[in-house]
């Protein structure tokens, strides 16, 4: 049977509906609007004033653009190197960490997580972090780029605080059978922990596929440069004159308009490809976190 509505509820959620439509407008035109503006013709585009709610005239110029400079082919490639080197270390640091700091057996766990903590609020700034990379040996190379981004503290936290959670009932099983710490984080934590961890992946992955500032520092040759510091080399040094050979300088500035929104697409498409994937392990975890007893 259907419960009456009141006519302030009415209200309520006519009101709720026109806002959240209103909100959901002001979050999707710039991501659009940079869609749009990456295919449209990009002499139309300088001479467009405005909104843009569809491409001027439809034109793939700006995509040939980004798919021939070998900076940004390059910069995707080592991007992607990164994140696979990235990720592996990431969670065999991570995952072990978060378990052996979930359980009350483990020595010296209280000194650790006082450690941990204290690296989310405290660091040694920027000059004192590039001369250790230099004193290891690893600066313009490929370790540069990838260790720095290893890890974080919250990922830690949040993985540690959802494995606490788990019955004991499980791994009390696992020690029956004379299974060892090892098996009960193969056999039972990462398997039941599986939503947490894979969102914990995500939040690398996104970190790692945006990060720029790190490896502007640490990178010296450009053939090491992730995607992300290519892109801000076109967006801000504008260093695009491979891309648009044999132009006149009108048309030069014109395409490089269109190149730039062609190259965010170009970058964001793959993040926003893997986020399907891992949705049912976000609402997953809302679920578990939700019921209790």
């Amino acid at each position: 049977m259907r419960i009456k509505e009141s006519r302030g509820e009415r209200v309520f959620y006519i009101i709720n509906t026109i806002f959240m439509f209103i909100m959901i407008l002001i979050t999707l035109y710039p991501i659009m609007y940079v869609i749009f503006a990456s295919f449209s013709d990009s002499n139309m585009l300088m001479r467009h004033n405005g909104f843009l709610l569809w491409p001027t005239g439809f034109s793939f110029e700006a995509y040939k653009g980004v798919f021939e400079n070998p900076m940004i082919m390059s910069g995707y490639i080592n991007t992607i190197i990164y994140i696979i080197i990235g990720l592996s270390i990431s969670m065999l640091i991570t995952v072990p960490g978060a378990y052996a700091l979930s359980r009350n057996r483990i020595k010296l766990k209280s000194l650790v997580w006082k450690i941990v903590i204290f690296t989310m609020y405290f660091s040694g700034g920027i000059v004192p972090y590039y001369i250790l990379v230099k004193s290891l040996g690893i600066y313009n190379n490929i370790w540069a780029a990838v260790l720095p981004m290893v890890f974080t503290p919250m990922n830690l936290i949040i993985l540690r605080s959802s494995i606490e959670s788990l019955p004991l009932s499980f791994e009390e099983a696992v020690e029956l059978d004379g299974g060892k710490d090892i098996e009960k984080l193969i056999y039972v934590v990462i398997p039941l922990s599986m939503s947490t961890i894979s969102v914990i992946l995500l939040f690398y992955a996104v970190s790692m596929w945006n990060t720029w500032f790190i490896p502007s520092l640490l990178l010296k040759d450009r053939e090491l440069y992730p995607l992300q510091l290519v892109l801000r080399e076109i967006l801000i040094s504008k260093s695009a004159d491979d891309m648009m050979i044999d132009t006149g300088i009108g048309e030069r500035a014109a395409l490089f308009e269109s190149i730039k929104y062609a190259t965010i697409v170009f970058s964001t498409v793959p993040i926003l490809c893997v986020y399907p994937f891992l949705q049912k392990y976000f609402v997953k975890g809302v679920m578990t976190g939700g019921v209790k007893g």
